[in-house]
C-alpha cells in the first residue's frame, strides 16, 4: 500500500517540533515531481493542490489536513539522534512499531495517508488541499500563523485523530504553566552524604489522550519518596532533581541527588524504599513496570558528593509544592459523555545550578475551566516561592452538532461498515478550531487510524486500522459533493 511507502520515507526524515526544514523540503520536491502547485506561508505551513479528477471538476474543494512535526522521545540506553538519525519501523503482529523511539505515526501517517490519496490514480474526487502545518506538538504555532486566504476549502478532514470509527467535531484547549524556584545554594555540611534516586519504567503517553488512564506520572512519584522524608522530619538537601521531557508526555522517568546526614542516612532510606513500594502497589494495574534506582557515594564512585545544595527549607518547599500540584483528570465533562473535560500534566522539572524550572501542561474543554485550572497551579507553586508564568495559550474547539461535514461522514461511515460512528470530542488539542478562526465558514472534523501510547517509546500503529481508514477517506472523497 502506497500510505506505508510514503510513511516510511517520512521516517527517514529527522522532523522533531523545530526542526521541520527537512519534512517541509520533502513535500515541495514530491509535489514538484507530481506537478502540484504548492504553497509556503509565511509562517511555513505546506499547501499543496490537486486538480479534481475527470467528471468532479464542479465539486467544491475539500482540505486534508495533518501536521509536519512528531514528539521524539527515545529508551535510556537509545543514541537515537533526533537531528540526524532515521526513526527505524519495524512490523510485528499487525502493527508498527519503532526500535527504542516514538514511531512519529502522529502525524506522520496523515501526511502519508494525503500524499497517497493525491497520487492514487484509482482516487475520484473533486479540488483537493493538502495543509501540512508546523510544530503542531510545541503550540501549534503553524495553525496559529496560517495565511488563510491560501485555503479555497471551506470542508476540512484533519487526520490527527488516533481511534478508528470516532468522528471529532471538539477538541480541548490549553495553556501552559511555568514556575521557577530560586535561591542561595548553602554548603552541605561534612559529615552528610549524597544518594541518588531514579524511578522508571511507566507506560508515560500522551497527555491529552492517555490523562484518563491514571498512568504514573514519575516527577509525583518522586515527590511522593521526597515527601516520605519531610513527613518524618527527617531533614535533606536537594542538590539536583530532573525528569520530563515535554509538556504533552506524562513523565515516565524522573531523578534526584539528595544529601543526607551520615547518621540517619539509613533509616531515611528505609522511609524512601517504603515510600516507593506503596507506590508500586497504588499503580501496579497501569504500570506494573516501575522501577527505582538508588545508590550513595560509598556504592558509586562516579556519585560526588556536591559541594552546595538546596537548603534543608528550601528542599521541603520545592518537595511539597511538587506533591501538593495536581496531576491527571480534575473533572470530566457533564456536555460529552465519557470524556475528559479538565486535566493536567506535571510535565518537566530540570535543575540548573540554584534554579528549579516546572512546566505543567493544563487542557479543558471549557476555558473557564481551564482558567481556574491555571490559578490552582499559581496559588500552590507561589504558595512555595516559585515565581509564575503562563503561556502557550490555545483555545479549544467548540463542538458543532449542527455541522453538515459531519452528519455526512458519519452517514458515510455508516453505508461503509454498517457500523455507527462515535461523534464525540477529544481532550488532545487539535487545530481545527485554530484554522477554523483563520478560513471564515470552515467546517471540519478530525478521524484517524487506531494509534497507542503515542508521544512514547511503545507507540504503534495498526497496518489494518489505516488501511481501512485510508480506504474510507477513499470513497468519502468520491461522494462528497
Amino acid at each position: 500500500m502506497e500510505t506505508f511507502n510514503y510513511f516510511k520515507q517520512i521516517c527517514g526524515i529527522p522532523r522533531e517540533s523545530g526542526n521541520e526544514d527537512g519534512i517541509r523540503n520533502f513535500l515541495l520536491a514530491w509535489a514538484r515531481e507530481n506537478n502540484f502547485r504548492a504553497r509556503t506561508d509565511s509562517a511555513g505551513n505546506v499547501i499543496v493542490y490537486r486538480d479534481a479528477t475527470e467528471g468532479c471538476e464542479n465539486v467544491p474543494p475539500v482540505c486534508l489536513q495533518g501536521h509536519m512535526d512528531m514528539v521524539c522521545v527515545k529508551t535510556p540506553e537509545s543514541n537515537h539522534n533526533f537531528l540526524t538519525d532515521p526513526i527505524e519501523t519495524v512490523e510485528k503482529d499487525g502493527f508498527l512499531y519503532a526500535r527504542d523511539t516514538s514511531l512519529g505515526a502522529d502525524n506522520g501517517i496523515a501526511l502519508a495517508m494525503t500524499m497517497a490519496l493525491f497520487t492514487d490514480p484509482d482516487a475520484k474526487h473533486g479540488p483537493l488541499e493538502a495543509l501540512f502545518t508546523f510544530s503542531e506538538e510545541t503550540g501549534m504555532f503553524g495553525a496559529f500563523g496560517l495565511d488563510g486566504s491560501l485555503i479555497k476549502s471551506r470542508r476540512m478532514i484533519n487526520l490527527d485523530s488516533e481511534e478508528e470509527g470516532i468522528i471529532y467535531i471538539g477538541c480541548a484547549g490549553g495553556t501552559d504553566v511555568h514556575g521557577t524556584f530560586c535561591s542561595d545554594l548553602q554548603s552541605v555540611p561534612e559529615d552528610w552524604e549524597p544518594v541518588f534516586i531514579k524511578v522508571g519504567g511507566m507506560k508515560g503517553g500522551h497527555s491529552g489522550g492517555e490523562i484518563h488512564r491514571q498512568r504514573a506520572n514519575a516527577i509525583k512519584v518522586l515527590s511522593l519518596l521526597l515527601c516520605a522524608l519531610e513527613q518524618e522530619d527527617r531533614p535533606f538537601m536537594l542538590s539536583s532533581i530532573d525528569g520530563g521531557t515535554r509538556r504533552n508526555v506524562i513523565p515516565s522517568e524522573a531523578s534526584c541527588v539528595i544529601c543526607l546526614p551520615t547518621e540517619t542516612k539509613k533509616a531515611s532510606m528505609k522511609l524512601i524504599l517504603n515510600a516507593f513500594e506503596q507506590a508500586k502497589a497504588l499503580y501496579a494495574i497501569e504500570d506494573p513496570g516501575m522501577f527505582n534506582d538508588h545508590y550513595c557515594s560509598n556504592h558509586n564512585s562516579s556519585l560526588k558528593k556536591p559541594e552546595k545544595a538546596f537548603s534543608v527549607q528550601d528542599s521541603k518547599s520545592i518537595a511539597r509544592a511538587l506533591f501538593c500540584l495536581p496531576h491527571g483528570v480534575a473533572s470530566m465533562s457533564k456536555a460529552v459523555e465519557g470524556v475528559v473535560e479538565t486535566s493536567q500534566n506535571l510535565a518537566i522539572i530540570k535543575t540548573e545550578g540554584n534554579k528549579v524550572d516546572v512546566d505543567i501542561s493544563v487542557r479543558s474543554l471549557v476555558e473557564y475551566a481551564k482558567a481556574t485550572q491555571v490559578r490552582v497551579n499559581e496559588y500552590i507553586l507561589k504558595n512555595f516561592g516559585f515565581e509564575v508564568e503562563t503561556g502557550g495559550d490555545y483555545p479549544s474547539w467548540a463542538p458543532d452538532r449542527e455541522s453538515a461535514l459531519c452528519a455526512f461522514c458519519a452517514k458515510a461511515w455508516k453505508d461503509v461498515t454498517g457500523k455507527d460512528a462515535v461523534i464525540t470530542s477529544i481532550h488532545a488539542g487539535l487545530e481545527c478550531g485554530i484554522i477554523n478562526s483563520r478560513v471564515p465558514g470552515m467546517d471540519s472534523v478530525s478521524l484517524g487510524p487506531d494509534l497507542f501510547d503515542v508521544h512514547s517509546v511503545n507507540e504503534h500503529l495498526s497496518v489494518a486500522s489505516a488501511t481501512r481508514v485510508y480506504d474510507f477517506v477513499k470513497h468519502l472523497l468520491s461522494i462528497i459533493r
